[in-house]
């Protein structure tokens, strides 16, 4: 297999506002949904919080100077919708649109594409106190908010995502109550994937009218469905399990529907779910310019009837393959079927890889070092599937890391290490990892090296 990537392709690495900007009560920022969460006990590991994470708002520029070490092509960052409006509508915060376009501006400075999501979980709190992404007006609101990044930030920026991994959002936050905001019912978890795609779609619509040069899309999360074994319902639980994960969203936006065999389930069932118009999926599926695709595990699924409503449990976990420091399972070949799958269902589209990495026990050693060979080696196995998927043909034109750095990893708070920067919890001091000088010579190159 040649080692060459083609000619511009985007090596770069992703970071979340909430995981790493910090000043979470300052300069006029509005509280989230995570600064609220965080407050509740038992909720975070060890009681960690964002209001620090990695102090990038006050260190941005040490940051981008890191990025110019490792020589990355592109960043992919999020925008806080509670620091652009503090009450997530109507009183602009003049103070976060200046600090975005200083970040914005110094980057363009230094040649680095910055690729910017719009919604990365981070929600203003005071949306969420008049029902969230349940709120059928919640829509209109993501628009007026993506109208106003629009507006501000296109001179800078050419490359937008609406939203990041959606399915989390309403699954994680709504249905299970294991994230932010921490809400359990199903019902409303439905009308929460609803008014994302709706919201999805009106600000692909407002960034079509503003006639903005460049592109838009949404980034996703797949996860292929393995059954535990090869019994009729295991392979029938491994299926809804799919269909919910990787289809649900991409079917929506690609196809204009949910899938059918989904919808006949929950109809089997009596299942009776909140239901866009044929209207609102028309909408929905208007063009985008790209698909982002993130991808760390599998789901290892096994029939289950006391789980409703797929009556499946799921695993990231098998004991016959290797496991991040979060116990996931390093499964490399799970990126290239979920890339070929996504060709086969939705057409060779243009793809960018927005996420893809792996936390491990990263420290120091005496000498100040941190040689994370682990993470190397994890990464190079999903470059390799990534580039075997290219001379397949396949329109893949980026490929992000995660993370830049070390930062809040959601509900395991700073216990996962992601990064290509070891990031000193206490002091904030950074150091590059042997991945990230690994990494610089990837992008060098323009393609795989033997390390």
């Amino acid at each position: 297999m040649n080692n060459q990537f083609p000619k511009g392709f985007l090596w770069g690495a992703s970071t979340s506002d909430i995981q790493i900007e910090g000043a979470s009560r300052l300069y006029g920022k509005g509280e989230t949904i995570w600064d609220r969460y965080c407050q509740e006990p038992g909720r975070i590991l060890n009681g960690d919080n964002p209001d620090i994470a990695c102090d990038h708002y006050h260190r941005f520029k040490e940051d981008i100077e890191l990025m110019c070490e490792i020589g990355l092509k592109a960043y992919r960052l999020s925008i806080s919708w509670a620091r652009i409006f503090p009450e997530g509508k109507g009183k602009i915060n003049k103070a976060g649109i200046q600090f975005y376009r200083a970040l914005l501006e110094l980057l363009i400075s230094k040649n680095i594409r910055p690729v910017v999501t719009l919604h990365h979980w981070g929600f203003p709190q005071a949306m969420q106190d008049i029902g969230g992404w349940a709120n059928q007006d919640m829509s209109a609101y993501f628009e007026d908010y993506a109208r106003c990044l629009f507006e501000n930030f296109s001179d800078l920026v050419d490359t937008w995502i609406t939203h990041n991994e959606p399915i989390g959002t309403s699954y994680l936050g709504y249905f299970k109550g294991y994230v932010a905001p921490g809400v359990r019912d199903f019902y409303t978890s439905v009308l929460v994937n609803n008014n994302l795609l709706l919201s999805h779609a009106k600000a692909v619509k407002a960034f079509r009218a503003l006639g903005n040069k460049g592109e838009i899309g949404i980034t996703l999360n797949f996860h292929p469905a393995i059954p535990v074994s090869n019994t009729l319902d295991d392979l029938d639980a491994a299926q809804r399990i799919g269909l919910y994960f990787d289809k649900w969203f991409a079917d929506a936006i690609f196809k204009g529907e949910y899938p059918n065999e989904l919808m006949n389930y929950f109809k089997e069932q009596n299942i009776d779910i909140p239901l866009l118009t044929e209207k609102d999926f028309k909408e929905i599926a208007q063009p985008i310019d790209f698909l982002g695709v993130n991808y760390y595990y599998p789901h290892y699924v096994k029939y289950d009837t006391n789980d409703w409503p797929f009556k499946a449990t799921f695993s990231p976990y098998s004991k016959d393959k290797n496991h991040t420091y979060t116990g996931w399972d390093i499964y490399p070949e799970g990126l290239y079927k979920t890339l070929k799958t996504i060709q086969s269902e939705y057409g060779n589209r243009k793809i960018l890889i927005t996420e893809n990495g792996a936390a491990f026990n990263d420290y120091p050693n005496f000498k100040g070092e941190v040689h994370d060979y682990n993470r190397i080696d994890f990464l190079t196995q999903h470059i390799q599937m990534v580039k075997k998927c290219i001379d397949e043909g396949l329109d893949i034109k980026g490929y992000f890391i995660w993370s830049l750095m070390d930062n809040f990893e959601w509900v395991y708070g700073y216990s996962q290490r992601f990064g290509l920067t070891y990031i000193d919890n206490i002091t904030k001091e950074r150091t590059l990892k042997k991945s990230a000088y690994w990494y610089r010579k990837i992008i060098q190159s323009n393609g795989l090296i033997n390390e």
